[in-house]
């Protein structure tokens, strides 16, 4: 039996273990991964919630939309009203906190079901408050349990025959651009998914791309590139800027999590 063979076991143990769970689905592979191995191959009955926002790229709304229609999903789309919440928008270094809190309090609202994530083992050697919201919330999450981490998630996905969603980048929320203590504002988040959308053009489908909004200015971090597509982009991205009055401070190697800076231990 396989390594992903004997994983798959564990999911779907940790899944069944709940007669009903409600999967909070963002858009990128680990929780649509989870979501459609919950749906397809296992007893338990499941529904999918969406919170579509401001922080949401609304291809990732679409990509959960479509899914959800071909697929035969009980998906509800709801908005998690996070962008209500001060102690959000204020952009702290535990923001994911209250970004969690929302969604998980308005998936309460909407199910009785057990709330599952989609964080899998790698999402532990890192800062995330947002795990915190979920502990206090009782909220599962079956990779974890099953000893998924990322390259598992992604073999998971080929072997569903998945194949759109397993190439996918990793795509945090579009706050999470904004460097840590600068307000999160819409139009800033609707800038930065525009020039991430325009940057992609010239890009390969698996390239990491983040418009970083600094204190410095607007910063563009991509993985490796050729110099002449580097020309490219920094003359395409800098006239974005200028039209929308930002400083561009540039382009510089992908450093993940740049943006947040934790202020305190």
């Amino acid at each position: 039996m396989s390594d992903v063979a004997v994983l798959r076991d564990g999911l779907r143990q940790a899944i069944e273990a709940h007669a009903s769970l409600a999967v909070a689905v963002s858009g990128g592979v680990d929780s649509m991964t989870l979501a459609h191995f919950a749906h397809a191959a296992t007893a338990t009955r499941v529904v999918m919630v969406h919170a579509a926002s401001p922080a949401v790229p609304a291809h990732a709304t679409a990509r959960v939309r479509d899914h959800a229609a071909r697929f035969g999903w009980d998906l509800i789309v709801t908005d998690a009203g996070e962008f209500a919440d001060p102690r959000y928008r204020t952009n702290p270094a535990d923001r994911c906190y209250f970004c969690k809190s929302n969604l998980y309090d308005r998936i309460r609202q909407l199910t009785a079901a057990a709330i599952a994530s989609g964080a899998n083992l790698d999402d532990l050697d890192d800062y995330r408050p947002g795990l915190i919201a979920a502990r206090e919330r009782d909220v599962v999450h079956p990779f974890i349990e099953a000893g998924f981490a990322k390259s598992a998630v992604r073999a998971l996905a080929h072997a569903m025959a998945l194949e759109d969603l397993a190439e996918l980048p990793a795509q945090p929320c579009l706050s999470s651009r904004i460097q840590t203590a600068i307000a999160v504002r819409e139009s800033d988040l609707a800038f930065v998914d525009a020039v991430e959308q325009a940057a992609g053009e010239s890009l390969p489908p698996s390239t990491t791309i983040r418009c970083r909004i600094t204190r410095e200015g607007v910063v563009l971090e991509l993985g490796p590139i050729d110099a002449a597509t580097k020309t490219v982009l920094e003359r395409r991205v800098g006239d974005m800027c200028g039209q929308a009055a930002m400083r561009f401070a540039g382009i510089r190697d992908y450093v993940r999590g740049s943006a947040f800076v934790r202020t305190a231990p």
